[in-house]
């Protein structure tokens, strides 16, 4: 059969049919979205067969959604390994005991919030800083009674203002790098959006994280169970100097990843010198198991290894392969085409260009290609009424990475759930920076204020 051009009509009602059916099965049913997703792609492909695409044609599509996210799927293994044994050596109790004495309760929720803005970056990685220090906080947060969900919005939000204002960050690199700006020009200019949104955020946890109950007692009576059961120690910093020094001086994620892996590896046998090499296979492999004398501290330290990280990337993976189909078969690229002949005026051109990394989010799932077919499809459009690359980076920004932690199937979504154990649709109300970001670099574009001209210097 001999494939026809997709029309725009054609693609709009394909992308909304599968955003329909992955929202119905995972908001009005709760159905964990991996199903859902590849119910979508069984449909996508028949789709295909019936327009003249070869089992080929789906198969390429299926690798090359893949390919992407190769990198970032070693990671999350590599993470789920570092979890369990940071636990094992006593990283995270120590971080969590450290924080008990320094953080005020009455300001707990914001302190998160500022502390992962800090730490994320100091590391320029989101995911990275919601899997260590996050973990930390969080139970901290459990111990003194306050809202699981907003304590992970907290730390997402602030994990993602630190990983967007860093230049040391993939994705404010790539947007960077798409829109053809200078990347510290680039960094600069998204204040303008970021800041009013950081700042509306930190108000909004102070609001929210004073309206609940702390119980103090509780607070003591953790510490002392974690003091009991784990090395507690100024030495346990090190692993997270460790990857603040390999972050300033560029050293990529995964050797990074593997020198704090060997170095808590040698903290644990120099703590337990008779500890068997299956016991630590074990401990990479399926997480640190917890056992004191509290239920509620093992539920929350009982976790890491690789066998965690399985879920989310089976999640990744039949989600990046419906985002290699609609995009081999050129769906999306049809459904943009034509909005982008018709944007001529700056507050419209904007507000499209961030809808569209939002959608691409919804339907894709993953952060980078929200940023590169957004980036690609609007240049052109930017370059025309003579907006500065720099306006299209800061959208791109505020339009794709920080959006895909909001999405339950997406891969920053994913990883942020099964990391701190809070579905995404339960934290997703209080990742307040995500949800402010677009709305002030839409009003950005709407006002003219801080917007870029290419005759500006």
């Amino acid at each position: 059969m001999k494939k026809e051009k997709i029309s725009f009509t054609e693609s709009i009602i394909i992308l909304i049919a599968l955003l329909a059916i992955l929202g119905i099965a995972v908001i009005k049913f709760s159905l964990s979205p991996e199903v859902p997703v590849l119910f979508t792609v069984l449909l996508l492909t028949f789709w295909a067969r019936l327009r003249g695409f070869s089992w080929q044609d789906v198969q390429d599509g299926i690798k090359e959604g893949i390919g992407v996210a190769i990198i970032p799927i070693f990671i999350f293994i590599l993470i789920g390994a570092l979890i369990g044994i940071w636990i094992k050596a006593g990283i995270i109790p120590s971080i969590m005991v450290l924080g008990f004495h320094l953080i005020s309760g009455s300001f707990f929720v914001p302190s998160v919030f500022i502390v992962c803005s800090i730490i994320g970056m100091a590391i320029g990685s989101g995911f990275t800083t919601i899997s260590t220090v996050g973990i930390a906080l969080f139970g901290i947060g459990t111990s003194m009674n306050i809202n699981p969900a907003l304590v992970a919005g907290a730390i997402i939000s602030g994990a993602v203002f630190g990983d967007k204002m860093s230049p040391l960050s993939d994705s404010t690199n790539l947007s960077s790098a798409v829109a053809e700006s200078e990347l510290f020009a680039h960094i600069k200019n998204v204040m303008w959006s970021t800041i009013p949104a950081f700042i509306v955020s930190l108000i909004l946890f102070w609001i929210l994280g004073n309206s609940g109950h702390m119980d103090l007692t509780k607070i003591e009576h953790t510490s002392r169970i974690l003091q009991a059961n784990f090395s507690i120690t100024w030495w346990a910093l090190i692993p997270i100097i460790l990857m603040i020094f390999c972050a300033w001086r560029k050293i990529p994620a995964i050797p990074t990843l593997f020198m704090n892996i060997a170095v808590t590896v040698i903290m644990i046998f120099i703590q337990s010198p008779h500890e068997s090499i299956q016991s630590l296979n074990n401990l990479v492999m399926n997480g640190f198991v917890a056992k004191t004398s509290d239920k509620a501290v093992d539920a929350l330290l009982t976790r890491g290894g690789i066998s965690s990280m399985m879920a989310t990337v089976a999640l990744i993976i039949s989600t990046l392969s419906l985002g290699g189909m609609l995009m081999k078969f050129n769906v999306i690229q049809s459904a943009m085409e034509p909005l982008v002949k018709h944007l001529k005026k700056p507050g419209r051109l904007i507000t499209v260009t961030i809808l569209s990394g939002i959608c691409i989010n919804l339907f894709v799932g993953e952060q980078y290609l929200s940023v590169i077919l957004p980036g690609r499809a609007f240049k052109p459009a930017f370059d025309k009424i003579k907006l500065s690359p720099l306006a299209l980076s800061r959208v791109l920004e505020d339009g794709g990475s920080v959006i895909n932690y909001l999405i339950p199937w997406g891969v920053a979504g994913s990883f942020a759930a099964s990391t701190l154990g809070v579905p995404v649709l339960q934290f997703l109300p209080f990742v307040f920076f995500s949800l402010l970001s677009p709305i002030f670099s839409i009003l950005s574009g709407i006002t003219g204020i801080g917007l870029k001209w290419v005759k500006e210097k």
